[in-house]
């Protein structure tokens, strides 16, 4: 994709953030004035705070959390728009119970704008949502686009420019050393050598070429030729082969730049700091709340076999950086040197701590490791270092899954690739779920991660 066409997309798309969040924060700081000069009778300086924090919060919270996004419907949307709205109160609750000024605001001020300060907003979010994916279907008709290349990745991106909201692909235009068949979701219109009056027959407006960087030669021939066409050219390279992490397009001093592989570190900073800031809370509020549950478990470790209470193992961390793990200590005091897989009925395992393991109650003490910044609630499971050794090498991309903080949960967790790991072919769907996670990390990701995790707590093949 050229760098012309990436700004002139991001630009509609930051048209359509910033308009609605403005509208949006219009209306529900009016709203909280209206209720402050209710309730208290004159805008103190907690509640000035409290609207200029809400302003500068939801920027990054409601822009990682995509909530004014055109491609989700309309329910995806609204369902964004409330993740995004209470996680903002959430960082807003935690300001002021740091700062010990909650006492200040109105009770009843604050819960009647917590409820009224959704709907307000999405009472703006339902028109204007409406409004934005009509304008963005209006322009998509109008632009009718072809395909060059029969590639997998060719016929993955027709698959997804035939749905709603996008532009009219009518079909495919083949390389002339094209083998096997075509693709079957739209038809083939030709070859490159006909390209010219394909596109001034067709009246086509846009083309997309998927080719290998192998063509590049032929890529290169393309351009030139279809320069004096009048239409838009977008190239999207076919990497189908390689294990790309984090990928996108931007600029490096005007020239474009396609990332291959990039942290989530280095390219969402500040949805990575909501991210952490949030999470840390969570840890927090989760101590407090299971405070008599974890105490109660140090002490019937301690009394039902001789040993530590607390498990403690060093684990790869974010970037391969060493971290001691926290668990409750589920095994008989063994030498550990060699570190071995926990398996089904192994005879290590203490009665208490299989019950542990079981519930996954035993984990809990890592809630200490977010605290501390060591690890997320949600992420790569964090594996021994010698395990990490022993894979590395034999499992594609493994040491990959280290890009950034590993969690208590994750998506592969959810997703039934827990447990035992006994072969490599278990280890890699491991391992390309914690890939899919990094590559389509959100917010709103993360939270159903959450939600679905104490579903999964009573898996069989947790042991």
């Amino acid at each position: 994709m050229t760098p012309q066409i990436t700004t002139q997309i991001e630009h509609r798309r930051g048209l359509t953030f910033w308009g609605q969040w403005l509208c949006a924060m219009i209306l529900i700081n009016a709203l909280l004035m209206l209720l402050v000069y209710w309730r208290v009778g004159s805008l103190t300086s907690e509640y000035r705070a409290l609207m200029i924090l809400t302003v500068f919060g939801s920027v990054p919270i409601y822009s990682a959390m995509l909530v004014y996004h055109k491609r989700h419907g309309l329910l995806v949307g609204l369902g964004r728009l409330l993740a995004g709205w209470l996680i903002l109160l959430s960082v807003l609750m935690t300001i002021a119970f740091i700062t010990q000024t909650s006492v200040r605001f109105s009770r009843q001020v604050i819960i009647v704008w917590a409820v009224a300060g959704f709907l307000v907003q999405a009472a703006s979010f339902l028109p204007l949502h409406g409004l934005a994916r009509l304008l963005a279907r209006k322009v998509s008709n109008q632009c009718r686009s072809v395909i060059i290349g029969t590639c997998p990745t060719a016929d993955e991106l027709a698959r997804k420019l035939t749905q709603p909201d996008h532009a009219r692909v009518l079909g495919f235009i083949a390389t002339e050393d094209m083998t096997g068949p075509a693709p079957s979701i739209l038809p083939l219109l030709g070859r490159v050598t006909q390209i010219r009056d394909i596109l001034t027959h067709m009246e086509i407006r846009r083309v997309y070429i998927v080719l290998p960087m192998a063509q590049a030669a032929l890529i290169e021939a393309l351009y030139i030729d279809l320069l004096d066409m009048n239409v838009d050219v977008v190239w999207i390279p076919d990497l189908g082969s390689m294990v790309l992490l984090n990928q996108s397009i931007s600029e490096i001093e005007r020239m474009p730049a396609i990332y291959l592989n990039e942290s989530l570190i280095s390219s969402h900073p500040g949805s990575l700091l909501c991210k952490d800031l949030f999470e840390r809370s969570l840890a927090v509020l989760s101590i407090i709340l299971l405070s008599p549950l974890l105490l109660g478990v140090a002490i019937a470790i301690k009394v039902t076999s001789p040993g530590p209470v607390l498990f403690k193992q060093n684990r790869h961390g974010c970037d391969g950086e060493v971290i001691k793990v926290w668990k409750f200590r589920s095994m008989r005091v063994h030498d550990d040197r060699q570190v071995v897989q926990a398996t089904r009925d192994d005879d290590r395992v203490t009665p208490l701590g299989r019950f542990l393991r079981r519930t996954s109650i035993d984990e809990l003490p890592q809630l200490f490791n977010v605290l501390f910044g060591q690890m997320a609630l949600v992420g790569p499971r964090p594996h021994a270092v010698t395990h990490n050794l022993y894979y590395t090498g034999k499992v594609r991309a493994y040491m990959a899954r280290h890009r950034l903080k590993p969690g208590i949960t994750g998506l592969a967790q959810i997703t039934g690739h827990r447990g035992e790991t006994e072969t490599l072919e278990k280890m890699q769907l491991r391992v390309a779920q914690d890939l899919n996670y990094i590559n389509q990390w959100s917010p709103w990701l993360d939270i159903k991660i959450l939600v679905k995790t104490p579903f999964t707590l009573l898996s069989k093949d947790i042991y």
